[in-house]
């Protein structure tokens, strides 16, 4: 245990981990798919993108070169069958990281399609296709999703997903959930509460054993975030939910945050330093989008005035609560400043909206969103009005879908906007849900800057040209049942220059 802190408190993972003089392994023998959790790719560039893949041994069989270093063969052709190969090379799976596989791909054509391949000691992977960022683009199509419980129901949204003709996937958070299992649902977790390394990687192994979601990663790249659930529910940067002491919680998180680099398209400048990683970026796609993501849960105060629904306390007017953190703020700032894009895209974990939840005189408002950071959220709002940079928010978390326009006093409903926030539901978590519960419809009138709510399960898929940025909301009925429909879409439309959402 010590050592493990010392580890933290010193950083630089990578490096302090590595295990010297230890061999590498061209061709260890394995006794069943080494690739069984697929492949995926991540945050294209004009160039070339990240390529992921890791092994996965039987652990009954295989221990003996868990412990070692092996190489790792890739290949990236121009064709679907892997005839027309333009890149190829050798990467490092190494023990210290999961034998996972991050591979920085350049030189490659902007705005195409390329497929690619693993193989190790004779075991070949799935192939997966990515796609390239255009230098220049008219037309841009992504869908973006998050919080896919496991045992609440099925990913069929992926399936309909891997049917569309898409750019890339936008990933908001809570892709894996930290509880132990619990009654009723359509599959279990273990029983435990993750805590260690061991645990974490246990775990996003099991939601990657989902046929549905490794074929979303196999189809397209994706841009990834995380929210809460990755570590623990509503932990605030070194504040947990419940009573762990600081130091402990901070071996979780480290522990957390390591398992997300290890299964995640992520570059090697995320990897974990410690306690910590730089998750937040800025992913260009063009002249036509820009993609800032962001990381609203390493660097924020603690809530304010508690966790949950709760009028506003005096600590919530406080101007040195931050969401983002100083040097995410002013990194923020200074990207939609110097953006060029026609649309500068947030990928965003909480709500950006203010919506107040009590059906009467008095207000309610969820401190765990940004609601809950009043002054942040003020100053968030200064700078989309400070700039005519086509700011559009896509936002997770609530297992609920919501088109809002933002507004500084978000009830003076007389101001103009000063962008759009689209709010996607769950994949799964929550259940199947029903459109409209009776308590919600009860403050919807009580928020006229919410053009469409809905608490089905599902994803948003985005159209994006030079004139419009048009979000629409693929709902499921059910996610209990396997292989249910779309039972219907719902779209929404923003035009250029405009902070308004009008259903198409």
């Amino acid at each position: 245990m010590q050592a493990r802190r010392d580890i933290i408190r010193s950083g630089a993972l990578g490096l302090l981990l590595a295990p010297f003089g230890r061999r590498l392994l061209a061709a260890p023998s394995f006794t069943a798919n080494p690739f069984a959790l697929g492949v995926a790719s991540g945050d294209p560039a004009p160039d070339g993108a990240v390529l992921w893949t890791r092994l996965i041994p039987d652990p009954a069989r295989e221990a003996a070169w868990q412990r070692e270093r092996v190489s790792v063969r890739y290949r990236v052709s121009t064709d679907e069958a892997m005839k027309r190969i333009v890149r190829q090379g050798s990467a490092t799976a190494a023990p210290e990281l999961g034998h996972s596989v991050h591979v920085e791909l350049r030189g490659l054509e902007p705005g195409r399609h390329y497929w690619y391949q693993f193989d190790a000691a004779g075991s070949e992977s799935p192939v997966g296709r990515t796609r390239t960022a255009p230098v220049s683009s008219d037309r841009l199509r992504f869908a973006f999703a998050s919080c896919q419980h496991w045992e609440s129901g099925y990913y069929t949204a992926y399936r309909h997903m891997a049917e569309e003709d898409l750019d890339l996937v936008v990933h908001l958070g809570d892709y894996v959930y930290e509880g132990p299992t619990r009654a009723g649902g359509v599959r279990q977790h273990p029983p435990h509460e993750m805590k260690t390394l061991t645990q974490y990687r246990e775990r996003y192994a099991l939601y990657r054993s989902d046929a549905l979601l490794r074929q979303a990663h196999e189809r397209f790249p994706w841009i990834v975030t995380w929210d809460d659930h990755e570590v623990d529910n509503n932990y605030a940067a070194d504040v947990p939910e419940d009573s762990q002491t600081r130091q402990d919680f901070l071996e979780r998180r480290a522990n957390a945050y390591q398992a997300f680099y290890e299964f995640m398209p992520l570059r090697k400048g995320a990897m974990p330093r410690g306690s910590g990683l730089k998750l937040y970026r800025q992913v260009p796609y063009g002249a036509l989008a820009s993609f800032h993501v962001l990381d609203t849960r390493q660097y924020r105060g603690d809530q304010p005035c508690g966790d949950g629904d709760k009028p506003p306390c005096e600590a919530w007017h406080d101007p040195n609560l931050s969401m983002l953190g100083q040097a995410q703020e002013k990194w923020l700032e200074q990207g939609l400043a110097a953006s060029r894009a026609t649309w500068n895209v947030l990928a965003n974990q909480v709500m950006l909206a203010r919506i107040d939840r009590d059906a009467g005189p008095g207000e309610l408002h969820p401190m765990d969103q940004w609601s809950g950071y009043d002054a942040a959220r003020r100053r968030m709002m200064d700078l989309f009005a400070g700039r005519p940079v086509n700011p559009i928010v896509v936002t997770g978390d609530v297992h609920s879908s919501w088109v809002s326009e933002l507004r500084s006093d978000y009830k003076d409903s007389g101001k103009p906007a000063v962008a759009v926030e689209f709010t996607g539901t769950s994949i799964s978590s929550g259940g199947d849900g029903v459109p409209v519960p009776e308590r919600v419809a009860q403050y919807l009138p009580d928020n006229p800057h919410v053009k469409f709510y809905n608490s089905q399960r599902g994803y948003v898929s985005c159209d994006v040209t030079p004139k419009a940025f048009t979000a629409s909301y693929r709902i499921l009925d059910k996610v209990t049942q396997r292989d249910m429909p779309i039972a219907r879409t719902v779209s929404y439309t923003v035009a250029a220059g405009r902070a308004a959402a009008e259903k198409v």
